[in-house]
Parts: C-alpha cells; sequence; structure tokens
C-alpha cells in the first residue's frame, strides 16, 4: 500500500525508496517483527484465559509430551499470520496479483486450520476437523489459486513445469497442471503441519524455506538475474519477497514465544496457513519442483506418516518407532532440543542446495 509514496518521489528524494522492493521487505520484516513484540504476549494472556486445558496432546505420544506440555495453548499461528499479513498489506504493491494469490491461499488455509484447533480445543479431542473434509477445501481453495496464477504467468511459461538444473527444459502439463499444483499447495500445507510436533521445530524451517524462495522469487522477477543465471524469467514475482520478509519477521516473533519450552504452539491455524503460502510461492515463482528441496525436511516427515500407515496395515508392523518421524528420535532417546536444533541444521543445508540450482549450467 505504501508503495503509493513513490509517486511523490522526483527519483532523488525519501520517497524513491519505495520504488525498490527490497528496502520494502525489509520495512514489512521489521513491521511484523515489532508486532509481534507488541502483541505476542497479551495474545498468548488472552488464548490461556479461553482455553482452559490448552492443546489435547495426545495419549499415545511420548511420555514428556503430556507432562510438559499439557495445558499450553494453541492457535498461536494467528501471531504470525496477523502480523505477516498486515505488514504485506502495508509495505507490498496492492496490484501485484502474485501477492494476492499467496495471500488467499494462506488465509483460506488459515480458516481450515482455525476450525481444526478450534474443534480440539472446545471438545478436548486430538480428532479435530475431518481429514476428508480439510483435504476437499484445501484441494478446492488451492485450485482456485492454481487457476489464478496461470493467468498471470506469461505464456511461454503457463500450464509448463519447470525442471530444475535443466536451464531451459519445460514440460508442458496441459490441464495436469493444475492437479500438480494443487499438489504442491496441499502437500506442502499438510506436510508443514506433519512437522509441528516440537517445540520450535517447525517455525524456524519455514522461515528457511521462506527466505529460499523469497530470494529466487526476487531472481525470477528481474530480467537482469535471469539472464545472467539462464532460468525463466517470471514478472511481477519479485513482489513478493515483501510477502516472505513479513513472514520471517513474524515467524522470528512467534518463535519468542514458542522456543522450549514453548508458551505457545502455533496450532493447525498456523502450520497449515505457512505450509501453503510456500507451496503457493513455489506454484507463483515456477519452482514447485525446488520446493521439493528446499523442503525436503517437511516433504520427510510427511513420507514418514505415509511410509508407517501403508506398512503397518500391510504387515501389522511399523517401520518407525513412531511417526512422524521426529517422535521416532524422541523415542530413541533424542533430547527436544538435540532434534529441533539438527532438524534446522539439515533444513539449512537443504535450502542452500535449493540455491544451488540457480548458479548449476
Amino acid at each position: 500500500m505504501l508503495y503509493f509514496l513513490s509517486q511523490y518521489s522526483d527519483g532523488g528524494d525519501f520517497f524513491n525508496l519505495f520504488r525498490y522492493i527490497t528496502f520494502r521487505a525489509g520495512c514489512a520484516f521489521f513491521t511484523a517483527l515489532i508486532l509481534s513484540f507488541m502483541f505476542g504476549q497479551p495474545l498468548i494472556n488472552y488464548l490461556k484465559l479461553r482455553q482452559k486445558k490448552g492443546q489435547p496432546i495426545r495419549s499415545d505420544g511420548p511420555e514428556s509430551h503430556i507432562l510438559e506440555k499439557a495445558g499450553t495453548p494453541t492457535m498461536g499461528g494467528v501471531l504470525i499470520l496477523g502480523t505477516m499479513t498486515l505488514s504485506t498489506l502495508l509495505w507490498a504493491r496492492s496490484d501485484n496479483g502474485y501477492v494476492w494469490a499467496v495471500l488467499l491461499v494462506t488465509i483460506g488455509f488459515a480458516l481450515i486450520g482455525f476450525m481444526d484447533d478450534y474443534l480440539k480445543v472446545t471438545k478436548q479431542t486430538v480428532a479435530g476437523f475431518s481429514s476428508k473434509a480439510r483435504l476437499a477445501l484445501g484441494f478446492a481453495i488451492a485450485l482456485i489459486a492454481a487457476v489464478y496464477v496461470v493467468t498471470l504467468h506469461p505464456e511461454p511459461l503457463s500450464r509448463q513445469i519447470a525442471v530444475p538444473v535443466l536451464k531451459d527444459a519445460l514440460i508442458n502439463a496441459g490441464l495436469f497442471y493444475f492437479p500438480f499444483a494443487m499438489i504442491t499447495i496441499v502437500g506442502a500445507a499438510n506436510a508443514v503441519n506433519l512437522t509441528d510436533g516440537l517445540d520450535g521445530l517447525a517455525i524456524m524451517p519455514v522461515m528457511i524455506c521462506a527466505a529460499t524462495l523469497g530470494i529466487i522469487a526476487y531472481v525470477v522477477g528481474r530480467t537482469d538475474f535471469t539472464e545472467y543465471l539462464d532460468v525463466h524469467y517470471v514478472p511481477g514475482t519479485g513482489e513478493l519477497l515483501v510477502f516472505t520478509s513479513a513472514l520471517i519477521g513474524g515467524g522470528l516473533g512467534f518463535l519468542w514465544y514458542n522456543a522450549p519450552p514453548a508458551a505457545v504452539f502455533m496450532g493447525d491455524t498456523g502450520s497449515l496457513a505457512l505450509g501453503g503460502a510456500l507451496g503457493a510461492i513455489a506454484v507463483a515463482i515456477k519452482h514447485e519442483i525446488v520446493m521439493g528441496i528446499v523442503g525436503g525436511l517437511f516433504v520427510v516427515e510427511a513420507l514418514s506418516v505415509i511410509i508407517q500407515v501403508l506398512y503397518f496395515k500391510k504387515t501389522g508392523k511399523r517401520v518407525f518407532l513412531m511417526a512422524p518421524i521426529h517422535h521416532h528420535f524422541e523415542k530413541r532417546g533424542w533430547a527436544e532440543p538435540q532434534i529441533v536444533i539438527r532438524f534446522w541444521i539439515i533444513s539449512l543445508i537443504l535450502a542452500l542446495i535449493g540455491l544451488a540450482t540457480l548458479k548449476i549450467r
């Protein structure tokens, strides 16, 4: 919104700064961070007041969770989403379709997650919202976003799947691109949701992934960078750096309260929304496959659940002591901070690998 101030610039004054995506991205980051510190504790106090018993804890989970995490309020993702959305609306260009597409997905999945959290808290059950209804609504939101984003893409890239490393390679998916984009968005949302099981475990990889995708969005939105790196030019995507910067600012503010021992959980309200946002950004910037690399930690967490369920149905035995896989390591005796920090390191390594695909010729 504040981009309009640039029209008062003669090219050499303060208002000229508002033309620059990097300046507005930095402002979005600090706006979200400051707002998080301002409203974080009041929000936690309110959630504690409203949620007498906090988030229900799985009875089959690690014993330490039942003892240490019982009574902790959930829906803390509202802090990230509120500060991130407000900062994005303030600092991003209001005429950029990619920003609105990602916000649509974020808010849509946040509402699904909110309903799930609300049912869990009010009924004191881990069941929550129907999984089939969650998926149906998620795919509906993803389809709307995918159709809209395709209309924004330049014709040579429309309904194409870009292959990383192979610079000029494009796979013409035709109508199958829409299911592909939907799976990318819904898969990312649910993978982040499954990862959110330990204090601070999900939010840092989300921020690392967002930072990586934000950099890529900025790069592919500039002709000079795309020509040098020999990657596909997607005009307008650079503005998504403002969104990802706001996400990181809000995420850091949330982590202040979510660091072990967590004063609040992000809940499905946050995890589904943030995962959906990452998937939507990947679709917008034509880096869906790279998203699978950068968000490899989320992929592994989701696969561990799928493998566990399928193998148990077939044999009656378990591959992991408990799924998702972070609980497997808990059962093996790893301390929670040890798992969290090691997973952060893995996420950072995968992000660097994802960025490296831009330069490999």
